[in-house]
């Protein structure tokens, strides 16, 4: 039986990691993108209870129940688990590459992702220009990008684990390709460019991020 997964989403750096990740697989699935005002519709909180993206129902067990997932983390480790049994974006569970791809998705989202979006807020959203707070996560955030760089420095792959594209690569990108957000050049760190643009030539990294 194919899969039936509806993915709930938004074009931000969160909701593509899911979308590149169901390309990856190869897994047909539904997206349904949402506005602000119906992630707190009770409908949706009934999928997210934070009212946030990404959330994913799976509706491909016994026709009888549907698993509901939330997090983007939570969403990518459930579709390696049950969806990746050739290792497209996985690796054996048990091996030191699984392990070590675990430790790059928490990097991400308790991290990188949260230290990027205070950096932004700081620096173009909050109602006063902070300068304290705006100096603190922007020398947070360089900090932590140059742990990926000097990661992609010494991967003979081009990868952050292993010897091809894990969710580890996928949950970093989205935060990756908006960096400049953050008031920081790319530039800075040339192994993580080069590794964004590597990932950017991938078919289902395209067609993740296309309007869908």
């Amino acid at each position: 039986m194919d899969p039936d997964i509806t993915l709930y989403t938004a074009p931000t750096a969160n909701g593509i990691k899911i979308s590149i990740a169901l390309e990856e697989l190869g897994i047909p699935y539904k997206a349904k993108h949402l506005t602000l005002p119906q992630r707190s519709e009770e409908w949706y909180l009934q999928i997210h209870p934070n009212a946030q993206i990404p959330a994913l129902v799976d509706n491909s067990g016994d026709g009888e129940s549907s698993v509901r997932v939330f997090e983007s983390g939570s969403i990518l480790l459930y579709l390696a688990d049950k969806y990746d049994p050739e290792y497209k974006i996985s690796y054996p569970r048990g091996t030191a590459e699984w392990t070590e791809t675990i430790n790059w998705l928490f990097f991400q989202n308790a991290s990188l992702g949260p230290m990027q979006s205070q950096a932004v807020y700081f620096l173009r959203k909050a109602a006063d220009r902070i300068e304290p707070a705006i100096q603190r996560y922007e020398r947070e955030l360089r900090r932590v990008y140059t742990v990926v760089e000097r990661r992609l420095a010494s991967s003979a792959s081009g990868f952050l684990v292993g010897d091809h594209i894990s969710i580890a690569d996928i949950s970093l990108w989205g935060p990756v390709r908006g960096l400049e957000r953050a008031g920081i050049d790319l530039a800075e760190f040339p192994h993580v460019a080069a590794w964004k643009e590597k990932l950017a030539m991938r078919e289902g990294v395209q067609r993740g991020i296309s309007d869908r």
